[in-house]
């Protein structure tokens, strides 16, 4: 199972965008994804301040901004938790 963090923040309406997409592709997918608001953090609110909202799929960075549907079916497949945690 693919293990996705969106990092986001309060008032972000991207943010929002990328959360509802995750929150439809939970049933068609094979991920459980996390939401973490990098205002809570100050080492996440320097490091992701100008980018969120962030995407990272089983520890490497895969969108930032927007996140269409079948691109994230695509970057899903192109990965395995086992080549992942080989890496």
């Amino acid at each position: 199972m693919h293990e996705v963090i969106l990092y986001t923040r309060q008032g972000c309406h991207l943010c929002h965008v990328v959360q509802q997409t995750l929150q439809e592709m939970e049933a068609t997918a094979d991920f459980r994804w996390q939401l973490i608001d990098i205002d809570t953090d100050p080492v996440l609110r320097e490091r992701f301040n100008e980018e969120v909202p962030v995407v990272f799929i089983d520890g490497r960075k895969a969108f930032k901004y927007h996140m269409e549907p079948q691109q994230f079916l695509r970057v899903l497949a192109g990965r395995t938790p086992q080549e992942q945690a080989a890496r």
